[in-house]
């Protein structure tokens, strides 16, 4: 997720944490050193949600590249989707199931202190009330059925066992929506009497908004991915770099091209990598002569042929975090390139085409 700080890795899943949600810990530091204490207590119960998410994926073998941490909550990236609604209604229930366990753990430290009026707002420097509070909150929210939240995905895994895929998600995505629009309203103007106006709230609207609009495209290429071969959308004409290639050639590709990604052959013609421009350019600020392209190219990267269902081909797109994927012909012979524009501008070509009712 752009705009994401890598922090530390736990497990093997990589730790981000959004930019939003970083200032916002700093604006509550300002205030009070109590009030950042009880931010982070919070980012690690979010943590520990997204951690349900991540172990139950596990169990369908199932990996999580990384988990960024937002203002509304986090989101645990998997390697792929998972096939059967059975399998995502569980994924997506595990991470509220932490939840509820954590505000169960921590209302029966509140019990044995003593009676407490739990129906009060947060506030105070009680910090196990706070969490606690804070807990089934996250909980109730988390369970509104409108993505990003895992009542979106709880939602879409029940009208999936009716429904097309694309059209569960489709589903769930409007439902998603209307909540977000629900919410900026209520942000904007309040509930007379009720519920004052929320600027956070406008805030939140904007992140579910853009989290549903996010699931609908990505069901809509999983759609279309399921009826055409790679060879109906990579790339055939790009520039290969040779492994003797030196940084200034590889500068002087990119300049000279719209292409961001260079495939990098070996003496006899393979597939040795994927030179990313990112990698260029942060090997060009070292401003060492001595490094080729092979020293800063990608070397487990993936290779696809012309045969290869699209379907195929996004799954492993998504599960090496891809930049580009070589398309090779029968005779292992680069051919072409997939890259995520290429599938972008399938399923706009493709939703464009009306389309044919059978006879």
């Amino acid at each position: 997720m752009s705009w994401s700080i890598p922090i530390l890795r736990v497990a093997g899943i990589q730790l981000r944490i959004h930019i939003t949600f970083v200032l916002l810990i700093l604006w509550v530091a300002i205030g009070s050193a109590s009030a950042a204490i009880f931010v982070l207590l919070l980012f690690l119960c979010v943590v520990l949600h997204e951690f349900g998410h991540a172990l139950a994926a596990k169990a369908y073998g199932i990996n999580t590249p990384d988990i960024t941490l937002l203002p509304i909550g986090g989101v645990a990236r998997l390697e792929r989707i998972p096939e059967e609604p059975k399998q995502e209604l569980v994924i997506a229930a595990a991470g509220p199931a932490v939840t509820a366990i954590i505000a169960v753990s921590l209302f029966a430290v509140i019990a044995a202190r003593g009676a407490v009026d739990l129906r009060a707002p947060i506030q105070g420097d009680d910090l196990v009330v706070n969490i606690f509070k804070l807990n089934v909150y996250l909980l109730l929210f988390n369970l509104i059925p409108a993505f990003p939240m895992d009542g979106g995905r709880v939602l879409r895994a029940l009208l999936a066992t009716r429904l097309t895929y694309a059209r569960a998600t489709q589903v769930a995505a409007t439902v998603g929506q209307a909540f977000a629009f629900l919410f900026g309203i209520v942000g904007l103007f309040g509930i007379p009497g009720l519920y004052p106006p929320n600027p956070f709230l406008i805030f939140i609207a904007f992140f579910v908004y853009l989290g549903a609009s996010q699931e609908a495209a990505l069901a809509q290429m999983r759609d279309v991915s399921r009826r055409f071969p790679v060879s109906s959308a990579m790339v055939r004409e790009f520039r290969t770099l040779p492994a003797t290639a030196t940084l200034q050639d590889a500068v002087d590709a990119l300049l000279a091209t719209s292409q961001h990604d260079f495939p990098v052959l070996d003496e006899s013609g393979n597939v040795a990598g994927i030179l990313t421009r990112h990698d260029l350019i942060s090997a060009l600020r070292k401003d060492d002569p001595n490094i080729r392209v092979t020293d800063v190219m990608r070397c487990d990267i993936p290779t696809v042929t012309t045969g290869t269902r699209f379907e195929e081909a996004f799954r492993i797109m998504q599960e090496c975090n891809c930049p580009a994927v070589p398309v090779l012909d029968g005779m292992k012979r680069l051919v072409g390139l997939l890259t995520p524009e290429n599938v972008s501008e399938l399923m706009m070509v493709q939703s464009a085409r009306p389309r044919r009712r059978p006879a």
